[in-house]
Order: C-alpha cells, then structure tokens, then sequence
C-alpha cells in the first residue's frame, strides 16, 4: 500500500503499545477496566486524528484515503480490537447518517463518533427474524405526531453500554414485505426500552434481548424517508460485513504459532503444519477479497456478490483456522508470558469464531447472494450494485496493485 501505510501501521502499533495492556482481550469483558481502556484508546486515536481516518474533514475526519482507513481497520483487529465498539459508528453508522441523515442529524451524531465519546448498537435481528431480516415484526404505530415503537429485538451486540439504537421497524404493511420498513435513531435511555442480557461463551456485553414498549419515536428521528429503510439496510449490511477485518487477527496469531513455541515447533506433525501453512494462504486470499470490495467502494459503487463472497471467506477463515490453532496447542505446551498470551488469544479467537459463520448475516445467505449476484446477467449486475457517498468512498481512493489483480 505504499510507505504511507507503512508508516501509519508503526503508527498504530506504537499507539496500542503504549496505551494498551499486553494481557488486553477486548473490552466485552466481566472487567469495567476493559471497556475503559477502549474508550481511551478511542479518544486517543481521535485526539491524533486516527479514529475517523478516511471520513471528509467537515465531519470530524481527515479525508485520508478507503486505503489507509482499511490499514487502522486491520491493526486494530489484529490487535484485539481496541477500539471496542466504535467500529460500528465508524465503518458504518457515522457514514450511513452522512449520506442519509438530516443536517440536525449529521450535527447531532457525528462529532460524538468522530471524538470516540458514544457506542451504537444495531436494532436489526428478531427472534423468528435473523436471516429473512425483512419479515420483522417490530412495529413503529402512529401516535400524534411521531409513532410508537412495541417488539422485541435479540442478539443485539452492546445494547447495555450502548447509547443509540439504529433501529429498523415496520411503519406499514402490504406489498413485498421489504417494503413500509423505517430506520429510526433511538436513544437507548429512552422510555420503554429493556435490555436483558444473554449471556454466552463470546463472555458478556455481546449478545442481548432488546424490548420496545410503546417507545415513543418522533419525525426528528427517522433517518432517511418513511417505509423506505429497506434500501438503506441493504447498504449498511455490504459496509458493515467488509468493515470487520478478522483476516488480520487470523494471520497475526498463525504467523506468532512458530515464534512462541520455539523448538517444539518442529515436532508438530508435517500434516499440521501443512494446515497451518493453509491458513496463511486462506488469510492472503479473504485479505485481496476485501481489498476487491474497498476498490470499488473506493470507485463509488458496492457490489452484493463480492460483500457476500468475502464474507464467505472470511467467516470461514475464522473457524478453520482457530481449529488448526487449537490443535497445535493440545500437541504443545508453549512457556512463559508469551506463551500465556498465545494461549489466551487463541482460546478467545476459537470462542469467537464459533458463532461467525451465523452472527451478521449466516453463511448460507451469504452463499444465496453470492449465487444470485453470479447468475445475473452482466447488465443486471452492474445495476444492482450499490452507489455509495463520497462520505462512503473518500476521494484519493488508488486500488494498490493487489487489489487492482484480485479485482
């Protein structure tokens, strides 16, 4: 990517060598510290202007490049992602508010992102709504001159420390029930608004119930047009399923495996090994399909099938690989603080990885967007492809030559 990125990558691993503990395991631990010490990491990265990267400069950002937003995008997951639930606002909430939001909106939530000072949660999933995401039953009913809210949403990723919902609910009914869906921007301290967590092997703060009782909701929070939110969505899901570099922490770990055991190294079995060596390649190919994506985000464009095909990879990249990593353990005994670290990073990964191939859109519908995209004809594709902002797709955007082969 060019000596920029390289010197942006020192920058960043210095930064996390300073301000972060070498015993971190993220910050959705049974620890406050944790979380604390993400929510300085943030402001931080935000005081140097790093947080927010590649965001247009009238927004709190630096309109850096999608390139050099993807370099701190992978240090930070390589790195166990210090900072904790901001990648939500960053990579996709901040820019879907740029592209749909009001002028009251934009000055309302985004410098609080762009500072790192506020968590997000994502009101999508419903208990018998996960993968065909548009049957939700949650409803926004009309009441005066706003609407209010009643349903249920689960698996709702930090909605106890979260301070917005970015909310989608059903404003009316008949045609295809893609249709009459409406996001809201909902504060989480609202009337009406219960959350219960689930606790889970990913550890707390992950995974909750969220209940809306008669929340009232008003036309100041509707982001975008009434009964029209189902295109947004479409665009946040291709934005927010590129934005999570697991590759990173992937190759990270597998490239420590030798360093930390030493000499047992050499007496894993050569089949190991070989699966090891897999894995590397595994990452190097779930790293150029994101870079296909960041390319023509970078051209102003997203397309389905190549959101659905990295996200195939790398879903999978997660599970075989913390498997290959698990088994190296049980054949080694690696020692010291080292050894400790490598041990706990590649039982948190193997947790984690257990639920990627289901949590933000399953492998299986994944694999139906991807056969669809394929089949269509060549016209048909391009059309379906989304166009995204400049907010979205900041200007100086080169693909590097990998990105540029693998596209």
């Amino acid at each position: 990517m060019g000596p920029r990125a390289t010197a942006l990558r020192a920058e960043l691993r210095q930064l996390v060598k300073e301000h972060v503990p070498p015993d971190y395991m993220g910050a959705f631990t049974d620890n406050p510290a944790d979380l604390a010490i993400a929510q300085r990491f943030c402001r931080t990265l935000a005081d140097r202007g790093l947080l927010c990267l590649a965001w247009p400069e009238e927004f709190g950002g630096h309109g850096a490049s999608a390139w050099e937003q993807t370099v701190v995008r992978e240090e930070m997951w390589a790195h166990h992602e210090p900072r904790g639930a901001q990648y939500m606002g960053v990579n996709w909430v901040g820019p879907t508010i740029m592209r749909h939001g009001s002028a009251g909106q934009r000055a309302a939530h985004l410098p609080p992102i762009s500072r790192g000072e506020v968590i997000w949660c994502q009101g999508f999933s419903e208990p018998d709504s996960g993968s065909d995401l548009a049957s939700l039953r949650t409803a926004a009913r009309p009441d005066g001159d706003g609407w209010r809210v009643h349903g249920q949403k689960i698996w709702t990723s930090y909605a106890t420390m979260a301070q917005w919902c970015f909310l989608l609910a059903r404003t009316s009914t008949g045609g295809k029930k893609q249709q009459g869906l409406t996001i809201f921007l909902v504060p989480m301290s609202a009337p009406g608004i219960e959350v219960r967590p689930i606790r889970c092997m990913m550890g707390p703060h992950h995974l909750n119930e969220v209940f809306f009782d008669g929340v009232l909701v008003t036309e100041a929070d509707v982001l975008g047009t009434v009964d029209q939110g189902w295109s947004v969505v479409q665009e946040v899901l291709s934005f927010e399923r590129v934005g999570i570099a697991r590759y990173a922490r992937c190759e990270r770990l597998l490239l420590a495996a030798p360093r930390v055991l030493g000499d047992q190294w050499e007496t894993l079995p050569e089949e190991l090994r070989g699966r090891w060596a897999r894995m590397l390649t595994h990452c190097r190919r779930a790293r150029l399909l994101a870079y296909r994506v960041i390319a023509r985000q970078s051209q102003g464009t997203v397309n389905p099938g190549d959101t659905a095909a990295y996200r195939i990879a790398v879903t999978k990249l997660d599970q075989d690989s913390a498997e290959v990593l698990m088994e190296i353990l049980g054949l080694a005994s690696p020692s010291g603080a080292d050894g400790r670290w490598f041990r706990l990073e590649t039982e948190d990964h193997w947790r984690y990885s257990q639920a990627s191939t289901v949590a933000s859109g399953s492998i299986e519908m994944q694999r139906i967007l991807l056969a669809r995209s394929m089949l269509k004809p060549p016209a048909a594709r391009a059309a379906a492809s989304t166009t995204v902002s400049a907010a979205q797709a900041p200007p100086a955007a080169q693909a590097p030559p990998a990105a540029q082969a693998s596209a």
